[in-house]
């Protein structure tokens, strides 16, 4: 090996040295994972560090005049077989923890380590000379042989289990074992570079990014579910004294005005029926159906408080989409929270409009507003709208009126294909 062409290898080593590191990095303060997952990649990217500081150490002292070096050469060889062994044992733990399958026996481990040991000494697979030169022998392709027959047990886990993982997962353990088999094989028929160490680094680098997207994609699709879960919740649990004084109007304007009982019960059973619609719903839906739902709501509660309650409509912007119990519960709270016999009457102003980024929704009223001392009834419901928002890239604000009364502002992003 020349001169020049060691140089380059230790600058190749030394970057996979920088390329781990960076990799340990972003296990350590990158997306959130699982806390076994992250401990295997920690191990796993601290191990891929000391492989390639060992072939660092052995180009280095490759050459070196002195039998000091001879011993060390030996060490810095065994390190460079026996980490890829251990790597690969890692996965067969990590995927045996997936499948929950037995674990392997022991003695095999411990004769593929004793098998691992004896043959660095032996001069059967390659030797280091007086002059502290590496030399491989006719045999050296075999010294690959106990981490090739981990891979290859590793892949039978994955075919025999292959039921338990999805596409993507079996496609992503497929890459794992074929990237670094392949690049044993080439490095057992080719010297010079070591291939082995770019592909560990490679394929375990791109199973960690897969888990990360995976984990990533299930969080969001567990909260989106909880947030529906919620949101059903809120809606199967709507304030029975609403309900009770609902129906109560109701059997007193039979009496005093049937036409108008006729019309509220139209309005309360519009407003049920979209109470519970909204459950089976998924995704968003159109703003005039929310609206529509809101007008149902209002029109209860304007025939049950007549002139305590006051509500304008400014809504020239509909053409776009919102998660469903998204205005009618700011409206609801708004009315419990304002109306009072001993205050002023309350007033609730709808509006919409366009903005360079999408559509708003602002909700005002003149009453008192509700203090964090409220229970939390109102607070669960606006939490859970402001997740559902969240989800999509919207956002609420809630924020006091100068004039007196609250003010809550939703915003919601355009969406692709969304027609405004």
């Amino acid at each position: 090996m020349t001169e020049t062409f060691k140089l380059f290898n230790i600058v190749i080593e030394s970057s996979g040295v920088v390329f781990c590191g960076m990799a340990i990095l972003l296990v350590l303060y990158g997306p959130k994972i699982e806390r076994k997952i992250r401990g295997y990649f920690l191990w796993y990217f601290s191990g891929c560090i000391v492989l390639s500081a060992a072939n660092i150490a052995g180009l280095i002292m490759r050459g070196l005049p002195g039998k000091g070096w001879h011993a060390a050469l030996y060490v810095s060889n065994y390190t460079e077989f026996l980490i890829p062994t251990a790597l690969a044992y890692l996965i067969t733990h990590y995927l045996m923890s997936i499948v929950d399958a037995e674990k392997e026996k022991k003695p095999l481990r411990l004769g593929m380590l004793a098998l691992l040991t004896v043959s660095q000494f032996t001069g059967l697979y390659y030797v280091i000379g007086p002059d502290n030169i590496y030399r491989r022998q006719p045999l050296y392709p075999i010294c690959f042989i106990c981490t090739l027959l981990i891979l290859v047990n590793d892949l039978v886990i994955v075919f025999k289990y292959r039921r338990r993982f999805t596409r993507k997962e079996f496609a992503v353990f497929m890459i794992y074992f074929t990237v670094p088999a392949a690049a044993m094989i080439l490095q057992a028929l080719q010297y010079g570079v070591n291939f082995t160490i770019f592909s560990t680094i490679i394929a375990g680098l791109a199973m960690y990014l897969f888990i990360v997207r995976d984990q990533t994609e299930r969080y969001e699709n567990e909260q989106r579910e909880n947030a529906k879960q919620r949101a059903s919740i809120m809606v199967l649990e709507m304030r029975p004294h609403f309900i009770c004084n609902t129906m109560m109007s109701i059997y007193y304007l039979c009496d005093q005005d049937p036409k108008k009982a006729q019309q509220v019960t139209l309005d309360f059973t519009e407003y049920l029926r979209r109470n519970f619609t909204a459950i089976t719903k998924e995704g968003t839906i159109p703003f005039a159906e929310e609206l529509e739902h809101t007008r149902a709501y209002l029109a209860v509660e304007k025939a049950r408080f007549e002139d305590q309650l006051f509500v304008e409509f400014d809504t020239p912007c509909t053409l776009f989409r919102i998660p469903p119990l998204t205005l009618q519960p700011i409206v609801e709270n708004a009315v419990k929270h304002g109306l009072s016999p001993e205050l002023w009457p309350l007033r609730i102003s709808v509006a919409t409009r366009e903005t360079d980024g999408g559509s708003e929704v602002i909700v005002e009223d003149n009453g008192p507003g509700f203090a964090p001392s409220d229970d939390d009834e109102p607070h669960i419901a606006l939490a859970n709208i402001r997740e559902r928002l969240n989800m999509m890239g919207g956002r609420m604000l809630i924020e006091q009126r100068a004039e007196g009364g609250t003010r809550v502002t939703v915003r919601v992003p355009v969406r692709t294909g969304e027609q405004r």
